[in-house]
């Protein structure tokens, strides 16, 4: 860690409206050892089986980040007063080549791990946390929050492996996941089959459905979540369909009757004091949201997880 930190440009003093957009209003830098988070845009959104899009987030996000101030709220924790925070650009990625733009994000996020830089990153479709994972935990396997409306433990889908439904099962297969160490928040709608979540239980995993969460409230699913990730090294990934399409209708498979941003934004407060090791926010796809909402609400959870991860940091 260098001794000037990084500053983001000031509002008060630079329009929000004026020049370049870049995660949070960050310095766009290149990669090195002196930044301590890395944001991080992963345009990639060829593991959909459905509606593309997400391959548009990380600009979408970036200018809808311009307006997040620099102080968190409710914790009090000032980011960039206590480490480096930077946006890296985005991860290179080969349009027309899922298999070798998984490995290029892969060795991305592996040079990022390398400098000790942790992400948050914007994707992209739910197939980036594999090569994410692979490249940052492929020492020791990590606990995981995973807000999203499926559980993504298919075998497979359309025969492919890797894709958007299948990262939670690749993970635990892999050894990156611990699975005694998951929660899988916000779980509803049509499933493929009776036994579609099954995976997970017979895992290990600790789901809580929507009808779960409604049903004990949450305050309880933030202790159960506490119990079940515990703070040692982990990993948080949010799909955006995870919360309610009236919030967030940007994204390419909306399952009504989801989260609100506002129960997103307490359950990700909850894990402060969490080793959080890396994030991302996926599925958010701005061409289905010409009012530019899902864009803001990825934006403002990306502040949350920067300020817990610098928060960490700052302990040291």
């Amino acid at each position: 860690m260098t001794e000037k930190f990084l500053q983001p440009a000031d509002a008060t003093t630079i329009p929000r409206f004026a020049d370049i957009a870049t995660f949070l209003r960050t310095p766009r830098v290149e990669m090195s050892d002196a930044i301590d988070i890395g944001l991080v845009g992963v345009p990639f959104d060829i593991g959909l089986n459905y509606r593309s899009g997400p391959r548009e987030a990380p600009g979408a996000v970036r200018h809808a980040s311009r307006l997040i101030r620099r102080v968190h709220p409710t914790l009090g924790i000032e980011p960039y007063a206590l480490c480096n925070v930077a946006d890296l650009g985005d991860a290179p990625i080969n349009p027309l080549d899922k298999d070798l733009s998984i490995a290029q994000i892969e060795t991305f996020f592996a040079a990022l791990r390398q400098r000790d830089i942790r992400p948050v990153a914007i994707g992209g479709d739910h197939t980036i946390p594999t090569p994410i994972l692979r490249a940052l935990a492929n020492d020791s396997p990590v606990g995981i929050l995973q807000i999203d409306s499926h559980a993504d433990t298919l075998d497979e889908m359309c025969g492919t492996k890797a894709n958007h439904a299948t990262f939670m099962r690749r993970g635990v297969e892999e050894g990156l996941i611990d699975p005694g160490r998951v929660v899988q928040l916000g779980l509803r709608g049509s499933r493929f089959s009776a036994d579609d979540i099954a995976w997970g239980y017979e895992a290990g995993f600790t789901i809580i459905t929507f009808d779960e969460f409604e049903e004990m409230g949450r305050a309880a699913a933030i202790r159960r979540i506490a119990e079940v990730i515990g703070t040692d090294r982990t990993y948080v990934t949010v799909d955006i369909d995870g919360l309610d399409p009236s919030f967030c209708p940007g994204t390419p498979v909306p399952e009504i009757g989801g989260l609100t941003p506002r129960d997103t934004q307490v359950i990700l407060r909850s894990l402060r004091g969490v080793d959080i090791i890396g994030a991302d926010i996926s599925e958010v796809a701005p061409c289905y949201d010409p009012t530019g909402i899902t864009s803001v609400t990825a934006a403002n959870l990306m502040f949350e997880l920067v300020c817990l991860i610098a928060d960490k940091i700052g302990e040291r």
